[in-house]
């Protein structure tokens, strides 16, 4: 008799990631009488349903394909006992057979907020386990449920496209970061966690109003469900998709059409830009603010329409203030953006 339904379908999530990552990773061809190494992959995992179930999953197909197979808890310090609970974590990593084990506390900023300042915290940490240990890559839990949450979450911001593309099920430098759930509705992997008795820590955070994701997934998404019928989240999760292979391809184009637009001392036209696509240009827009020091992940769609408007609807207006104390301004036909 095989496992249960939902054990399956965890493990074969993993198994196939497994294999990308074993092709993905070739490692040199060692000397005729040495052994290649085996490749380390490791499960971020805080306890809950999702990454429990995604540590079980990857303690047992691992061995099966040559993979040595480990773990990493955050302690992000926020809640009291939480030191207590990232070491009960470790022991029950430990006891499903993945080693190394490591458990590494954080310190939380403020800065975006604080789910974003948890989650800089927490993939910095990441970052820094998967290269001290040297591995080939880092699982992480995400569902087709959070993916669905971040699709609204991108909607409500109006960030355009590609925040509505969701996460990757491939990211980080060098693809480090993994995502084998997308396509697992949350309750997959729940239940293959009690029908495995694997003991799971819900996160309070995770019920919390106080926390826009938490109030999203308890009282947004079921009202959409309630008016809209069920298929919402496989809806989203779709969308996602679909955006990604949209955002990639203008991506692309606007690789290529940046030098274009550049004169000899590496200046943006502006008439060059003006007669590109609005959804091109504001790519190369986005990506020269980014170049010039402003954060990223504080560069809204707003900001970018904003210089945007230096290029569209110039009037003679003055400098544009961007995060990171960047500048974009328009001298000479020219669009300069640097740190003022």
């Amino acid at each position: 008799m095989g496992p249960h339904p939902a054990v399956a379908a965890i493990r074969l999530a993993v198994r196939r990631v497994l294999h990308d990552i074993l092709n993905d990773h070739q490692a040199p061809d060692p000397g005729p009488h040495e052994r290649p190494p085996a490749p380390l992959v490791l499960v971020a995992c805080s306890g809950g349903a999702d990454s429990m179930a995604l540590a079980s999953a990857l303690a047992f197909e691992a061995p099966r394909l040559g993979v040595r197979a480990g773990a990493v808890t955050v302690d992000h310090g926020l809640q009291p006992g939480s030191d207590l609970r990232a070491r009960e974590v470790v022991l029950r990593l430990r006891e499903l057979g993945l080693d190394p084990v490591e458990s590494t506390a954080v310190t939380v900023g403020r800065e975006g907020g604080p789910e974003a300042a948890a989650r800089d915290a927490r993939y910095a940490a990441l970052d820094a386990a998967a290269q001290d240990h040297g591995a080939a890559a880092v699982l992480l839990g995400h569902t087709r449920d959070d993916q669905a949450e971040t699709v609204l979450l991108g909607l409500a911001r109006g960030s355009g496209i590609r925040s509505l593309s969701g996460m990757a099920a491939v990211s980080g430098a060098g693809g480090r970061y993994r995502r084998p759930f997308l396509e697992l509705d949350r309750q997959t992997a729940r239940k293959a966690c009690m029908v495995q008795s694997l003991p799971v820590w819900d996160d309070p955070h995770n019920a919390d109003p106080a926390y826009t994701r938490s109030r999203l997934r308890h009282e947004g998404l079921p009202a959409l469900e309630k008016a809209l019928g069920k298929g919402v989240v496989e809806a989203l999760a779709r969308t996602a998709q679909l955006s990604r292979d949209d955002a990639d391809a203008l991506d692309a184009w606007a690789r290529r059409a940046e030098a274009s637009v550049r004169d000899a001392a590496g200046l943006l036209e502006c008439a060059k830009l003006y007669a590109l696509p609005p959804a091109v240009r504001r790519r190369i827009l986005r990506r020269a603010a980014i170049e010039a020091g402003a954060p990223a992940g504080s560069l809204f769609a707003r900001h970018i329409e904003e210089v945007d408007r230096l290029i569209t609807g110039w009037r003679g207006q003055g400098a544009i203030n961007l995060p990171g104390k960047v500048v974009a301004q328009r001298q000479g036909g020219r669009l300069v953006i640097r740190q003022g």
